[in-house]
């Protein structure tokens, strides 16, 4: 199974991953490649620069590619070749081309209130407050059409945010 997981910036979606990781060993983090430098915080990911991924989309090392907050994200399809469980950070607009690349697909939104959203902007320290208010107006950003997602709401405490988490990536029941 591949989840894709997605929701607004400061939903807490790579804790919440890496939470979620530490308690399911089984499951595979999808490392993804993003045109940032590697030191810029927040998740594990490969840092490159643009004329890199460039090449690399144009030799097709990517399962999936999209430019999001103007940066370009790719997933590698290196990384996708070994069996079980896979999760990765995704964007709700790549949403539809992920679809058609991972037929078995399941999205999981993660989401948090505004005010909470912007607390947590804020204090990673990355954006402006005008940043912050351009994200903070696409958090309401809707699914793509013909894409369904469970919902997981991180407004709690950690511990709460990882058990929703984890309860979304169990077997869907017949």
């Amino acid at each position: 199974m591949i989840f894709a997981i997605v929701g607004p910036s400061g939903a807490g979606k790579d804790t919440l991953i890496e939470g979620a990781l530490r308690q399911r060993p089984d499951l595979r983090l999808i490392r993804r490649v993003i045109t940032r430098p590697t030191g810029a915080g927040g998740e594990d990911f490969e840092g490159v620069t643009e004329p890199d991924f460039a090449t690399r989309l144009a030799r097709g090392d990517f399962a999936l590619h999209w430019q999001a907050h103007g940066l370009s994200y790719g997933i590698p399809k290196a990384q996708l070749s070994a069996p079980g469980d896979v999760i990765f950070n995704g964007s709700r607009a790549a949403l539809p081309e992920a679809a058609k690349v991972f037929p078995n697909l399941r999205v999981i939104l993660v989401t948090a209130p505004d005010a909470i959203l912007a607390t947590r902007l804020a204090a990673r320290g990355r954006e402006t407050e005008a940043d912050i208010t351009q994200r903070l107006t696409r958090a309401a950003f809707t699914l793509p059409a013909g894409i369904t997602a469970e919902t997981v709401v991180n407004d709690g405490t950690l511990e709460t945010g990882i058990a929703r988490l984890l309860a979304a990536l169990q077997p869907v029941k017949a």
